[in-house]
């Protein structure tokens, strides 16, 4: 059996009404209910990465109809049956890095809003996604001229330092290559209106790295009038917010006495039995 304790204890800051209504809670980091619910009441918006996640997200509802503005299906390399799918219950922002992608969704949603999401130095972060992620500087303009001649309606930019980000300098890379592709999108007929940082967010450097983006965004986007700067957090929402506690019914140890096996383990820094690494 495992339970999910909620922590009671809060943050040092609470973030005000205008935080929650201009973030994207990443959904995969934490899907529960009670978080999916306490969230969209405060105003946040969700980042999904899949049908389910998109799924979830309208269930919490209540039955009532939520805003589809405030759900982004931030995966740049969806199925086709996912973006029909997002097309049937509304959801039109998502993302794209690639020509596929934007065939598909030609055929399958031509009304939607799309956001090209640019590669980013990700080297400072726990979770590097842009091996997978995220289109260079180099292929913007070709992929931006695609989507002018499939009549696509791309709206903005996004990025995504990686997850875990242990430097908050590299936000400032990342928005200068944003700065970039809007200047890219410029020259081939569209007018960017988005902004959207990504996440990457640690709770311990939450307040650097906010105050590394505000000082790249004034640096860059000094006129910004018309453009809605938005951000993924994921783990800085539900990091510290539960505790995991499960039932521990075996445990696989060497037949010596309890004395003795307190004591090896003092002396090494690997664990002896495999509670030990869950800190239990």
């Amino acid at each position: 059996m495992v339970r999910v304790i909620i922590n009671p204890t809060p943050g040092p800051t609470i973030p005000s009404p205008d935080f929650f209504r201009t973030t994207y809670l990443a959904v995969k980091c934490n899907p529960d209910p009670y978080v999916l619910r306490l969230l969209a009441a405060l105003g946040t918006g969700f980042d999904c990465a899949s049908n389910g996640e998109i799924s979830q997200v309208l269930k919490i509802s209540g039955g009532v109809m939520m805003d589809r503005s405030r759900i982004l299906f931030a995966n740049p390399c969806k199925a086709t049956s996912s973006i029909r799918n997002a097309a049937k219950v509304g959801v039109e922002m998502m993302t794209f890095d690639n020509a596929d992608e934007l065939y598909k969704i030609s055929r399958t949603h031509g009304c939607a809003k799309l956001i090209v999401r640019i590669l980013t130095d990700d080297s400072k972060s726990l979770c590097k996604l842009g091996i997978k992620f995220g289109a260079s500087l180099l292929n913007v303009p070709a992929l931006l001229a695609k989507a002018r001649e499939l009549r696509l309606d791309v709206i903005g930019v996004s990025f995504h330092v990686g997850s875990g980000c242990y430097d908050p300098s590299t936000y400032t890379d990342a928005v200068m290559r944003a700065r970039r592709a809007f200047d890219m999108g410029k020259e081939v007929g569209y007018d960017f209106r988005l902004l959207d940082v990504g996440g990457g967010f640690e709770d311990g450097l939450f307040e650097r790295a906010a105050a590394v983006l505000t000082s790249a965004i004034d640096r860059y986007f000094p006129e910004r009038d018309g453009i809605k700067i938005i951000a993924e957090p994921g783990r800085f929402y539900v990091s510290k917010a539960f505790s995991l506690a499960t039932n521990i019914i075996a445990r696989r140890a060497p037949l010596r006495p309890a004395t003795a096996l307190l004591e090896a383990q003092g002396k090494s820094n690997e664990p002896m039995v495999m509670c030990e690494s869950l800190r239990l």
